[in-house]
């Protein structure tokens, strides 16, 4: 059971997005070498163009995780009706390497949220083998993780964090 301070109760991932479930591996992401991602910071979009590293820590080589990447918030937090917008998926990432070392099924997708202040969430999920993808998404929009879990075979997540974005202003770039 989730507690009620737990940063993803909070912000409520858990609940929108996923069910209450344990971290188990660590999972660490960043931007641009320097910018890791914490729950509920805000990053500008323009500093998350490019695909994050994401490195996995606790597996060991016999296992393998897929990486979920989505917003909840779509078209706007207060009305999300769209929801969910999938920005990226990456299966086959061997326990303790990084995600560039598994297969890009959905490419990233940068973040640009129109209408107020939008969840960016990863979600670790540890596989019950290898090359076990089976129902790749046909559309971005209105995706599903729950069900994307349950169709794929995955358990709940191992390993979450989410950032938060906004429309960038051009007085806000300066």
């Amino acid at each position: 059971m989730a507690k009620l301070s737990d940063p993803l109760v909070v912000g409520r991932v858990i609940g929108d997005v996923i069910d209450s479930f344990t971290h188990s591996v660590k999972m660490t992401v960043t931007y641009n070498s320097n910018k890791q991602v914490y729950n509920g910071h805000e990053f500008f979009p323009s500093s998350v163009t490019h695909k994050p590293k994401v490195e996995v820590h606790g597996g060991d080589m016999r296992c393998f995780f897929t990486l979920v990447m989505t917003d909840p918030d779509v078209p706007g937090p207060s009305d999300p009706y769209l929801r969910e917008h999938l920005h990226w998926v990456v299966t086959d990432i061997p326990g303790t390497t990084d995600a560039t070392f598994g297969k890009e099924v959905v490419n990233y997708e940068m973040p640009r949220p129109n209408i107020g202040i939008h969840r960016f969430v990863f979600l670790l999920f540890k596989q019950k083998r290898r090359e076990t993808l089976m129902s790749i998404p046909v559309t971005r929009d209105r995706f599903c993780t729950r069900k994307f879990a349950e169709e794929n075979d995955l358990d709940l997540p191992v390993a979450a964090v989410y950032f938060n974005a906004q429309r960038e202003t051009a007085a806000r770039r300066r």
